[in-house]
C-alpha cells in the first residue's frame, strides 16, 4: 500500500525540529481542547517529507487513530486537480484558455449579467464578452456561491436550489442548465468571485474528452501520477481509512456531521469538491507542480504551463481582497494573494497576513485541509482534518506561522 513516509531529518534540509515540534504541540493542543478530531501534518523539502505527524482521531465514537494511510474529503483542494485536468487537454490543443464556453456548452451562449433589482425585480443586461474558459480558471466568469448572502444573484442560486453547488437530483451535465439560467455577478474578466466554475470546468473536460470526469481523472492523472487512492468515492477495502466529518457542536466542541456520500459513484461529480484523497496522494500532486510538470519521468504538463498555472492572472495584477472589492471576499488574510489557474498566488509577501514566500501557490478546503507549494524555499507542505466550522478559525495562518519558523535557510 502506498503511504507517506518521512525520509529524511529535518536538520538535513534546512528545518529547525524543534520549531516542528511546537508546531504538533500546537495543534495537539487543539485535539486535546476539542475543536480538532485529530490531523495529519506533513513538511517536506526538495520533495524529501522531512516531517510527518498524525495525532487524534479519524472517527471519536470508534476509536480509531489518524493514521498516514487515512482517507480524507478534500472538497475544494478538488480545484486545481480539474484545472490542470483542463490544462492536460490544452497542452493537446483540444482546448484553450480563450475558448468562449459556449462553443463547448452552447446552452452558454448569450449570458446576461446583473443590473438592479431583487427576486422576481430583477434586472439583466447582455453581458459585455464571453465567459471564456480562462474566466471559469481564475473564478472571474462572474459565477457565485449561494451560500454567500452578499448579493442578490446569491439568492437567486438559492432559489434555484444551489443552497450547494450541486443542484439536488442532477447530474453533471443536467447541472448545466441551471447554472445557465442564472445572471452573472459582473462581466466576465472583470471582477473575482469564488463560485460554481470548476463543476461546469469539468463538465467541459468530459464534452472535449468523451470520458466521464472519474475516468479522465483516473487515466490522465491519478494513474500516472501514482495517486492511488484519489477518487470521487472509496471501496469497501478502502472504507475503514475514511475519516469521519465533524462539524461545530452548538454547546462548542464538535460532533459528526453528513459528508460527501462517498460509498459508490456520486451521481455529480464535482470538479469543484468531490474529490478524496490521502496525504500520499497530495504529496504526489503538489510534487508534479513542484517539479514544473514531470514526476517520476513522467511529464505531464510543460514547464510553461505550470508556470501559467501558478501566476496571478487577476484584472490589473491585483489581489483578491481589492479586485472588485466584492463582499465575500474582503478579508485580511486575502492581501497580498493573487490567483492563477485553479490555486492561490502569494504576489506581495508584504501585505500577506502571515510570512509567505513570493510565489507559494496551494489551496485549501471547507474542512479544514490546506496544501500549498513554497517554490522559492523547495517546501511542500500539507495539514488534512475533517472540520467544517461555522465560522472563521485561525488553523491556517497558524500554520504558515509555524511553518515559517521552522525553515532554517
Amino acid at each position: 500500500m502506498a503511504q507517506l513516509r518521512q525520509e529524511v531529518d529535518p536538520g538535513e534540509v534546512g528545518l529547525d525540529a524543534g520549531a516542528l515540534e511546537r508546531l504538533d504541540r500546537h495543534f495537539a493542543r487543539a485535539v486535546d481542547e476539542g475543536s480538532l478530531p485529530g490531523f495529519l501534518v506533513a513538511v517536506a523539502r526538495g520533495g524529501r517529507v522531512a516531517h510527518l505527524t498524525t495525532h487524534g482521531s479519524r472517527d471519536i465514537s470508534a476509536g480509531l487513530p489518524v493514521e498516514a494511510d487515512t482517507l480524507w474529503r478534500i472538497y475544494s483542494m478538488t480545484k486545481p486537480v480539474t484545472a490542470v485536468a483542463a490544462l492536460l487537454l490544452m497542452e493537446e490543443g483540444r482546448l484553450s484558455l480563450d475558448d468562449p464556453l459556449d462553443r463547448h456548452l452552447p446552452v452558454f451562449a448569450d449570458a446576461r449579467v446583473y443590473e438592479g433589482g431583487s427576486g422576481a425585480e430583477v434586472r439583466t443586461r447582455p453581458a459585455a464578452g464571453p465567459v471564456l474558459l480562462r474566466h471559469l480558471m481564475t473564478h472571474t466568469a462572474g459565477l457565485t456561491f449561494g451560500f454567500y448572502h452578499t448579493h442578490p444573484v446569491d439568492a437567486l442560486y438559492r432559489k434555484a436550489g444551489l443552497e450547494s453547488s450541486v443542484p439536488p437530483g442532477k447530474d453533471l451535465a443536467q447541472s448545466m442548465e441551471v447554472y445557465a439560467s442564472l445572471p452573472l455577478q459582473f462581466d466576465p474578466g472583470t471582477q473575482w468571485n469564488y463560485s460554481v466554475a470548476s463543476n461546469i470546468l469539468g463538465r467541459v473536460i468530459e464534452v472535449v474528452s468523451g470520458q466521464p470526469l472519474d475516468v479522465f481523472l483516473a487515466e490522465r492523472v491519478f494513474g500516472p501520477l501514482g495517486m492511488p487512492d484519489a477518487g470521487f468515492c472509496v471501496t469497501d477495502e478502502q472504507a475503514e481509512r475514511l475519516s469521519e466529518l465533524y462539524g461545530d457542536a452548538d454547546g462548542g466542541g464538535i460532533k459528526p456531521i453528513p459528508g460527501l456520500p462517498l460509498h459508490g459513484r456520486p451521481r455529480f461529480l464535482s470538479g469543484s469538491g468531490g474529490l478524496v484523497a490521502s496525504a500520499y496522494d497530495i504529496h504526489r500532486f503538489m510534487e508534479v507542480l513542484r517539479r514544473r510538470g514531470e514526476l517520476d519521468g513522467v511529464r505531464l504538463l510543460s514547464p510553461e504551463t505550470v508556470g501559467l498555472m501558478t501566476s496571478n492572472h487577476l484584472p490589473g495584477g491585483a489581489d483578491l481582497r481589492t479586485v472588485g472589492s466584492r463582499p465575500a471576499h474582503d478579508e485580511p488574510g486575502n492581501e497580498g494573494v493573487g490567483f492563477g489557474l485553479g490555486v492561490s498566488v502569494v504576489i506581495d509577501p508584504s501585505r500577506t497576513q502571515v510570512p509567505s514566500g513570493l510565489g507559494t501557490y496551494g489551496w485549501s478546503g471547507v474542512a479544514t485541509t490546506t496544501f500549498w507549494v513554497d517554490p522559492g524555499r523547495d517546501l511542500t507542505v500539507q495539514f488534512m482534518t475533517q472540520v467544517r466550522p461555522k465560522s472563521s478559525h485561525t488553523v491556517f495562518p497558524d500554520l504558515k506561522r509555524l511553518v515559517h519558523e521552522a525553515v532554517t535557510d
